[in-house]
């Protein structure tokens, strides 16, 4: 089956849904999406969009917390694009029946690590689902948008001068191939932190986007910045995934105590609490480690019960659902990989090295995030950089040749997989990836990482030679180059640095430098 549209957006989540918005009104759109179309990274953000709309902040005042926390690796144009346009694109949010909370009024706008002022907009503690919704909705209402669901895409297809011209792609609903061309391609995937054992990822966050990116021949960037959230509930999982304590409850006050009740922050940063991300994991770390605890304990008793649950409602229910209550005892936490802050490399406008290919959201490098993310400016660069896109691709689909001189694409034979054998080889990859690209790493075990991971290619390899195709094999098959990509570029960085901390090399090198691979390399 061919399919011909002017304009392909692979993923909906917040970078996918607003680039098809914002495009819908220079030619047909169509979106695909791998599961439903509310499943992304963009539906479990609890935390808000930071953007300067207090009136004691200002966008370079977000500029500088942005770039502090990004430990010398930040682009500064980058980050002055997205503090710069912002503002007016989370207002142009609330237009689309948005109902951010407000007080008095106004926003309320909570504070979290790293900040150094109130500027982070939210919806109580669920802001990435209702940003979600808002915007398939107005998706489903622009004219020329069509989103279709279970369409898992293979992999990128290109013309003979090296243009995206599409992709392939498979619908796990009639279980038929499909030739997608495009004009243009927005490629927004999302995250990949689902190659690790322990995540707050869904578990459809396995870094399809930079796989197929890389395979097609784009450059990545920064890949060994893998950003682990301080606080994941201890011990329990939804659908795969570790359910995420917001970092606005330690914002309201939330203090982080061992299990015999020592407060400890005091010890890695004077911000305690609301140190960045990166600190405050590490410190928990550090603490599981030296005393062989299973987790800490976040403190919630200085917030009024009645604040808690007008604050986070469903940080509540959730926790009331597993038999414990926020509002009367502490929470056992532990870290968790949360966030990718490299992924295919772009300029200002999400262009990647192949033509015609946009990119944008978690699965995009942008620069901004440098060596560490700051709290919630991670739905605020997809939402900037996905309408630099549009606006960028509007202008160019139209110069473009016709779609005609594709080059061919084998397709790929289909086969039913051992879920037993492939779910042993998932579960390999993840507990080799916690273990050797973790929170703290080691430049000999990291090697030892990256040969565990080719001896399961090997083994999956002899069992499903490369052109049998299911979702589930490619999937494994992205995860495997995901995770060698991410522990090349660690051990690519003879220094430590935000994110990375390589037990080899403990110090911070005087200049910083990108780590940017190219398959042609």
């Amino acid at each position: 089956m061919r399919i011909e549209t002017d304009f392909l957006v692979v993923g909906s989540g917040m970078a996918g849904l607003w680039f098809a918005y914002r495009i819908s009104n220079h030619g047909r759109v169509l979106v695909l999406t791998k599961k439903d179309d509310s499943e992304s990274n963009t539906n479990y953000a609890q935390g808000g969009i930071a953007a300067a709309l207090g009136s004691d902040d200002s966008p370079q005042q977000h500029l500088e917390d942005t770039v502090k926390a990004g430990y010398g690796l930040c682009d500064p144009q980058a980050v002055q694009v997205m503090v710069g346009e912002g503002p007016a694109l989370v207002r142009e949010l609330q237009k689309l029946e948005i109902e951010f909370s407000t007080e008095g009024g106004h926003l309320e706008l909570g504070i979290e690590g790293g900040h150094t002022r109130h500027r982070v907009a939210h919806v109580a503690d669920t802001t990435g689902q209702a940003v979600e919704w808002g915007l398939i909705n107005a998706v489903r209402s622009a004219p020329n948008v069509a989103l279709y669901e279970h369409h898992f895409v293979i992999d990128l297809l290109t013309d003979e001068s090296g243009r995206c011209r599409g992709v392939l792609s498979f619908d796990n609903e009639s279980g038929k191939f499909a030739e997608i061309h495009a004009r243009v391609v927005m490629l927004a995937t999302g995250g990949l932190c689902g190659v690790y054992e322990h995540t707050t990822n869904p578990p459809i966050a396995t870094g399809d986007g930079v796989a197929m990116a890389w395979r097609a021949g784009a450059q990545v960037a920064d890949l060994e910045f893998i950003q682990f959230h301080p606080t994941s509930l201890f011990g329990l999982k939804i659908d795969g995934r570790a359910f995420l304590i917001s970092e606005m409850v330690r914002g309201e006050g939330g203090i982080l105590r061992t299990p015999d009740g020592e407060r400890f922050m005091s010890r890695y940063h004077p911000d305690e609490e609301m140190a960045p991300r990166s600190v405050v994991a590490r410190a928990i770390y550090n603490e599981l480690r030296t005393r062989r605890l299973d987790y800490v304990l976040l403190d919630l008793s200085s917030i009024p019960s009645k604040r808690i649950l007008e604050r986070f409602p469903m940080i509540a229910d959730t926790c009331k659902r597993f038999g414990l209550d926020i509002t009367r005892e502490p929470v056992p936490v532990v870290p968790a990989a949360h966030y990718s802050v490299g992924g295919v490399k772009t300029d200002l406008w999400g262009r990647t090295s192949i033509p015609c290919l946009y990119t944008a959201g978690e699965c995009a490098h942008t620069g901004v995030h440098g060596a560490n993310r700051l709290a919630s400016n991670s739905l605020l660069e997809a939402l900037v950089f996905a309408d630099r896109a549009a606006q960028a691709a509007s202008k160019e689909e139209a110069r473009l040749p016709s779609l005609d001189k594709i080059n061919p694409f084998e397709r790929q034979l289909r086969s039913i997989e051992d879920p037993s054998l492939l779910n042993s080889l998932v579960s390999s990859l993840k507990q080799t990836m916690w273990r050797f690209a973790g929170i703290v790493r080691s430049a000999k075990e990291m090697e030892r990482g990256r040969a565990r991971l080719a001896e399961l290619s090997r083994e999956l390899e002899a069992l499903y030679p490369a052109r049998i195709f299911s979702p589930g094999i490619k999937q494994l098959r992205n995860m495997l180059i995901v995770g060698d990509l991410i522990l090349r570029s660690a051990l690519a960085r003879k220094e430590s640095r935000g994110l990375h901390y390589v037990e080899e090399y403990p110090d911070t090198l005087p200049e910083a430098v990108h780590t940017v691979l190219s398959p042609k390399d």
